[in-house]
């Protein structure tokens, strides 16, 4: 669909949304995503950042289905707005580094995806870059996107990515999520989490949806993380510089939906660092190389056996424990 977004339109979808989701969906009925952490809590969730990227052109229908075949059940993915509103799936605001826009349309550059349409982007390729067996792969919509995940049963972490850039994308988001049905009970319940580097970005959805469930990307000061704990679920740092003690201030804090503030940490594509940040009792590790973060921090028995739980090895759209 293609969504152009007017400030009376959004005005008038985030109190449809509000409503909408406050009757269908109780606030109190988001959970988290993996099982209440501690020390003998089970492994972190492995998410597949952009799609097995490792494996596959990064946010593309092939990195959704590299990531299903080994298993994983969460991916991660960006999501950004093209000229005519429509909603596409892209982690870079420039699409020459991965799509042949500079040999397709030469003319254009700086080659922001605000200035191409999507009939435009469709035309992209969006594989040869990474091998040429993925050759012809396409840039997806969002809307192409969650059709495939409900074909394959996977779940989305779905990132906002630059929202400055795109005034009124939260309520555009929304729009296409409730037209694909992923704002129903069931996805907000256990198949739908929303993050966003962007701290006004985040506020803005659970204000316009307080049933979804919101990460921030980043690490905010000790201090601050009580003001965070008021409209995000997750607090979602990157790996380096991370300690045990700051992952338990997070904990120790209770979010938007009374539940305990997670952490889903990033990029760990090394099993090392995968059983690092698992010791420091992380709920989620986002990797290139999700089947790798996953047998790094299977559940080990007191002897130091491996007892063969997978966590987040669950079947596609089932949630870890």
């Amino acid at each position: 669909m293609s969504l152009r977004p007017s400030a009376a339109v959004a005005g008038s979808l985030a109190g449809l949304c509000a409503l909408a989701l406050a009757a269908a969906v109780p606030v109190q009925a988001a959970p988290r995503a993996d099982a209440p952490r501690g020390a003998a809590a089970q492994a972190p969730v492995p998410v597949a950042h952009r799609g097995a990227s490792a494996y596959a052109p990064e946010n593309t229908l092939a990195a959704v289905d590299a990531a299903h075949e080994r298993g994983i059940a969460w991916v991660e993915n960006d999501v950004q707005r093209t000229k005519d509103g429509e909603l596409v799936v892209l982690h870079d605001d420039n699409l020459a580094r991965t799509t042949n826009v500079e040999q397709l349309f030469p003319g254009r550059s700086p080659w922001k995806v605000a200035d191409f349409t999507a009939d435009e982007i469709a035309l992209l390729d969006a594989g040869s870059w990474f091998a040429p067996r993925f050759a012809g792969e396409r840039v997806p919509t969002l809307e192409q996107y969650l059709r495939h995940l409900d074909r394959t049963g996977q779940n989305l972490l779905l990132e906002i990515k630059k929202p400055e850039l795109y005034p009124g994308i939260e309520a555009d988001i929304l729009q296409e999520l409730r037209d694909e049905g992923w704002l129903d009970r069931r996805h907000v319940r256990d198949k739908l989490i929303v993050q966003s580097f962007g701290a006004d970005s985040v506020r803005t959805l659970h204000r316009l949806a307080p049933a979804v469930k919101t990460g921030f990307l980043g690490a905010p000061a000790v201090g601050d993380l009580p003001d965070y704990a008021e409209f995000a679920d997750q607090i979602n740092p990157p790996h380096t510089g991370l300690s045990a003690e700051y992952v338990r201030e997070v904990h120790a804090l209770k979010g938007p939906h009374g539940k305990p503030l997670e952490v889903f940490t990033w990029t760990v594509n090394d099993a090392a660092t995968a059983r690092r940040v698992a010791g420091m009792g992380v709920d989620g590790i986002i990797s290139n190389n999700p089947d790798v973060v996953r047998d790094a921090t299977r559940s080990t028995g007191e002897d130091g056996e491996d007892t063969g739980e997978d966590t987040g090895k669950a079947a596609p759209g089932a949630l870890p424990g």
